[in-house]
């Protein structure tokens, strides 16, 4: 028996962890960086908007960030994040200062790729900035078109 739930437990671990490999700040920013980014439904802005600014949000993602500093600074090396480590803490960094953005982030040797649609020049320029923040983030490379709000 205890064989048994050992195996359910593993397999639903596994199962979340391969289900969860892309980093976006909204569920409908595009699935990978490889995709176009293209706003398929305007009306969901605003629900996003909503979810990013929200109090209990933002808790998350300082949380979120703080616990893999912490992991890292206890396991890791200092100035080196794993790839899956600088995907969760940049978009968790865009997603918290940049609500409104749609927004795909791959990370591989310190090279972080972003993908999406940010309703503003503004919110663009702070793109690269705020990624860069990140410990371990050696390059940003942008793919990111502006949407105006107007057109949202």
């Amino acid at each position: 028996m205890n064989k048994l739930i050992t195996f359910l437990l593993g397999g639903t671990m596994l199962f979340g962890a391969v289900a969860c490999d892309v980093a976006r700040t909204s569920s409908d920013a595009p699935d990978s960086v490889d995709e176009s980014p293209v706003v398929e439904d305007i009306t969901e802005v605003e629900g996003t908007l909503e979810d990013a600014s929200s109090e209990l949000r933002q808790a998350q993602l300082d949380s979120d960030i703080r616990a893999r500093e912490e992991r890292n600074d206890l396991f890791g090396e200092e100035g080196q994040r794993n790839d899956s480590d600088l995907e969760s803490q940049v978009r968790a960094k865009l997603e918290a200062n940049i609500p409104r953005a749609k927004l795909t982030v791959d990370a591989e040797d310190g090279e972080v790729a972003i993908v999406g649609t940010v309703p503003s020049q503004k919110e663009y320029e702070s793109i690269k900035p705020l990624a860069q923040e990140i410990l371990g983030v050696d390059n940003v490379k942008m793919e990111v078109e502006i949407v105006p709000s107007t057109e949202l």
